[in-house]
């Protein structure tokens, strides 16, 4: 008798954005505290969380994006990697699925310098996971991380190694290929797109390709049950919370006006989704899984 499955099939989808392929890769999930959760009432947010049938306390996916062209690879963030979560740090296995390695990697674009998305640039022994790879980020995330007057705002030291001094150990790992932007094209296809608050050079990334385009936000939202409907809704990782709010209901609205696509580093893997005007806030429309690269939503 066959033996029954003890583990998911990879966590790898692919979709066609002109002449880039975008593959998003699952990086596992991390399950954390509703007192991270700000500007709602917890009694509402657990409500809303039970309605849509998902855990209390608040199970966020963990994504990355790598996209091909046929002349370079590119990462879109790099997980938790091996100091995150037990239920994290997939992104290596799911990469060799893919048919990928970390030599192959030639670029890697960070949105933004938070431990779920730098902790992979790092391997097990804290030498640079992807060796080949340049790594790019926008220069006022460059700038705020390596901040000593920024990190000591943060009164607790724990915070501070997390999220300060283990983001220059990473970002160190990279010394020689490490380059800073501010506006514009970032690589062939791909335009950075600043979208501050969450942390201040928070970046999102729009592959356009034949007439197609799909944005990679990043961390405009954590919790699609919550913060879509009601964007006012923060993180306690936010450095900004009402940038991060601005930012998060223009975007809304930019995208379902433009009835584009985004890709969300923690929306629900594949993490493909549109989004469209509801009353006078918004809704998330996930992506059906298709055997056509191009998906079925209209261009």
């Amino acid at each position: 008798m066959p033996m029954i499955p003890a583990t998911q099939v990879p966590g790898v989808y692919h979709r066609r954005v002109g002449d880039i392929l975008v593959t998003a890769l699952h990086d596992g999930h991390q399950d954390v505290s509703m007192t991270t959760v700000l500007g709602i009432d917890p009694a509402e947010a657990a409500a809303m969380l039970g309605a849509a049938r998902r855990p209390v306390p608040r199970r966020t996916t963990v994504n990355a994006f790598v996209l091909r062209d046929g002349r370079r690879t590119v990462l879109v963030d790099a997980g938790c990697g091996p100091r995150g979560a037990a239920t994290a740090g997939r992104l290596a296995a799911n990469l060799a699925a893919a048919g990928l390695s970390p030599d192959d990697v030639d670029l890697v674009l960070m949105t933004h310098l938070h431990p779920d998305h730098f902790g992979g640039l790092l391997d097990s022994t804290g030498g640079a996971a992807f060796p080949r790879a340049d790594l790019l980020l926008h220069e006022a995330e460059h700038a705020h991380w390596n901040d000593d007057a920024a990190m000591m705002r943060l009164e607790d030291p724990a915070r501070r190694k997390v999220f300060f001094l283990n983001a220059r150990e990473a970002l160190a790992a990279y010394a020689g290929r490490l380059s800073t932007f501010a506006v514009g094209e970032v690589c062939s296809g791909v335009t950075a797109v600043s979208l501050p608050g969450h942390t201040p050079g928070h970046t999102g990334y729009r592959v356009a390709s034949g007439g197609r385009s799909l944005l990679i936000w990043g961390d405009i939202v954590h919790v699609q049950e919550l913060q879509v409907p009601r964007p006012e809704v923060t993180m306690l990782v936010d450095v900004d919370p009402p940038a991060a709010i601005a930012t998060r209901r223009a975007i809304l609205a930019e995208v379902a006006d433009r009835r584009e696509g985004i890709a969300g580093m923690h929306l629900h893997f594949p993490g493909l989704a549109h989004v469209v005007r509801e009353g006078d806030g918004f809704r998330l429309l996930p992506d059906a899984w298709s055997t056509d690269l191009a998906g079925d939503a209209p261009a």
